[in-house]
Formats: C-alpha cells, structure tokens, sequence
C-alpha cells in the first residue's frame, strides 16, 4: 500500500509571552521586560497513512490533536521534522475557518472552493450538489455571519466532499450538527472508503472511530502514545487518558478488569433467555464504581449503552467477582462485542475499561432480520 500521508519526527513549539508589552512606548521604555515561555505542542510524532485508509487521531483537549492537523494541512509549520502529501487534500479543520462573515454562503462556496484549489468553472459545476448536501438553498445568499453553528458546519462539510479530494481531513467539525446530518455525512465518509480515499478523522467519540476507522492513533500531550488497530487504540485512550490528568490516570491504574466469564464456560445464548456472566476485578483499594456494559455489532453498531448510575458496584482490596445478568435478551441472530468498564460515581473518570471483554453468540430461530424484533400487531 502507497502511503499518501507521511509524517516523521514532527514537533511543534510555541512561544508563550507573559506581560507582553502593548504599546510601542512600552517596548522602547522598557526593552527586557516580560517573559517568553516554551510550549511543546507536539512531539516528535511519527506515522503513515496508507492510499484508501481511514485513520481515527484521538487524544484529550489540549492533546495536540488540531495542531497535528494544520501541520498536516499546511496551515503550520512545524519547527521539525517532515510532512509529505500525495494527492489533493480538502480540510475541515474547525467551525467556519476560510469563511468570510460578511459574505453570503454563495459567495463562501466560491471562495473556500477556491481555497482549495477548484477553478470558477469547476465550482459551478458542483454549486447545485454543494447546495443539496448542506440543505441550505433558503439561506444560501444570507451572509454566513447570520448562520448558525449547524449551518456552517454543512456548508463547509458540503464544499469539502463535493470537490472530489483524494485526501480528506476532518477535525471534530461533525460534532456540531444535528443526529441526522452527522448520519448524512458519515454515509458520505463511507462513500469514500468504498471510492478508495484517504480521510483523517480527529474524533472524541469512540463509536465514530470503531464505526469508520481502520486504525488509530492516540496523543497525550503532545507525543504519540498509540498507533494500533482501533480496538487496541480505544483500549489506551479510554485507560490512560479519559481521566486528562495525572493523578487520575495513576488513580485508574489501581483498579483492572481482569476477565469476564460465564458458569458454562461460553457466551452462546438464545434469543428471549437471560445471559448471566461474572466480571473478574482486582483493587489496591476499596471504593465504589458504577459498572458499565456497551453492545457492538460486529460492524460497529451501538445496540446498548447501559446508565452507569444504576448499576453501583463496591469493591474490595484485592479480587472481586461483579456478576452481570442480562434478563431476556431481545437481540437477534449473531455475534455481538462486549465493552465492560468501572467508572468513578463522582467525576466520572474511568478506573478501568476492557474492550471486547467478551463476544456473545445470539441464536435465534425465527424469520426476522437486524439486531433486535418490535413485535407488533396488525388490525383490519
């Protein structure tokens, strides 16, 4: 596979200043006041991306995550290493960046196509499918300084597919609109895959990167932690850094989840039965933790994420055995993925989280197909 990103020993600094001078007679007055702080950004950060993948880059605010992309963009530049591209690059890099309040979302489209390399001709002929896709033809010539945070997302988000890029780089943009454009534009991101494009997608949640993403990479404070398969790079952002902070990652390393397991040895179960299974912790320590249960298709599809807050859990020093039951289960034929976590009742910083702790067989017998039968009755 041709790698189409490459980046090598990237580093970002910037200078912080403090009491900075804000007039030219205090610069002349006095010259050596104020102090300049060094800020590491990022730090020597290394990966490829191969021609048609989808890379997931995951990391807590202020992780390095934005300034990683603009480096990759061309909008920084960064004070080392290398960033090589290979084939045109569309961005969406933050909420409205390239657009001009004061022009209407036609003229917009115009100059942000234009920002990205497409001629006047080129963008007239897309002009009516940006539209469409952004839902926007009743506000496409209000100025953009009228628009909602939504509508800036879909017109951005609309000139940036319809232009074709063979590189598409999203950063967290999509967590701004509506359930059903975020859905449009994840159905787009997949037309994309299937096309054989190259797309970067910066995310904080974990269902994106597990639903779209190959692999993915992990940032904390500015190095790269993780460059992994995405059940693997899940595992460390959820263990290492769902906390942000020191203290609290030290805290979560207190507690593991070390097995889960059933009396009969397997997780095949009939659909309508009750699927009972113990959860295997140890803790230096005792404390209370609500439990956690996340259900994937195999796809990546959310079928349940069960409420923290009523499933209360006590635990002791040492080894303890948390059992789980799953009354009548109302899911259809096939194998489903099992998330398990302990989560703090106050903060709610995750002490301990196991990907795929366990897969459950589903055996169904009727004639209904998905994930889950609505019974239902039908009257003349």
């Amino acid at each position: 596979m041709d790698a189409v990103i490459e980046v090598a020993g990237v580093a970002k600094q910037f200078k912080i200043h403090h009491e900075r001078h804000q007039t030219l007679k205090e610069r002349l007055l006095h010259p050596r006041s104020g102090t300049t702080e060094v800020f590491d950004a990022l730090r020597d950060v290394n990966f490829t991306v191969g021609e048609g993948e989808t890379v997931g880059i995951m990391g807590h605010n202020g992780s390095g995550k934005s300034t990683l992309l603009k480096c990759i963009c061309g909008v920084l530049k960064p004070s080392a290493g290398q960033i090589r591209l290979r084939g045109s690059l569309a961005a969406l890099l933050e909420l409205g960046a390239g657009f001009q309040p004061e022009l209407s979302g036609r003229d917009n489209v115009y100059l942000y196509g234009s920002m990205l390399g497409l001629s006047r001709r080129m963008i007239e002929s897309v002009f009516d499918d940006i539209v469409d896709f952004s839902e926007l033809e009743h506000f496409i010539d209000t100025p953009v300084k009228f628009y909602s945070s939504g509508m800036y997302v879909r017109l951005a988000f609309a000139v940036a597919v319809n232009v074709a890029p063979e590189i598409l780089v999203v950063d967290e943009v999509l967590a701004v609109g509506d359930e059903r454009f975020q859905a449009k534009c994840l159905d787009r991101i997949r037309q994309f895959q299937r096309e054989g494009r190259t797309i970067l997608l910066v995310t904080h949640q974990a269902d994106t990167v597990r639903a779209v993403c190959e692999r993915a990479i992990v940032l904390d404070h500015g190095q790269q932690i993780a460059d992994d398969s995405v059940v693997e790079a899940l595992r460390i952002f959820r263990q290492r850094l769902h906390g942000d902070g020191g203290d609290r990652r030290a805290a979560a390393s207190a507690v593991h989840i070390t097995g889960v397991t059933t009396a009969s040895g397997t997780f095949d179960v009939r659909r309508g039965e009750d699927l009972v299974f113990e959860v295997d912790v140890t803790s230096d320590h005792a404390t209370t933790a609500n439990l956690v249960t996340e259900v994937f298709t195999r796809s990546g599809l959310l079928v349940s994420r069960n409420d923290a807050q009523a499933a209360l859990v006590e635990l002791r020093p040492g080894t303890n055995k948390v059992q789980v039951e799953w009354r009548a289960l109302p899911l259809l034929d096939g194998v489903y993925d099992v998330n398990i976590g302990l989560v703090e009742v106050s903060g709610g910083t995750v002490l301990a989280w196991l990907e795929r702790g366990a897969s459950v067989q589903v055996i169904y017998d009727g004639r209904a197909s998905g994930v889950i039968e609505i019974e239902s009755s039908v009257k003349p």
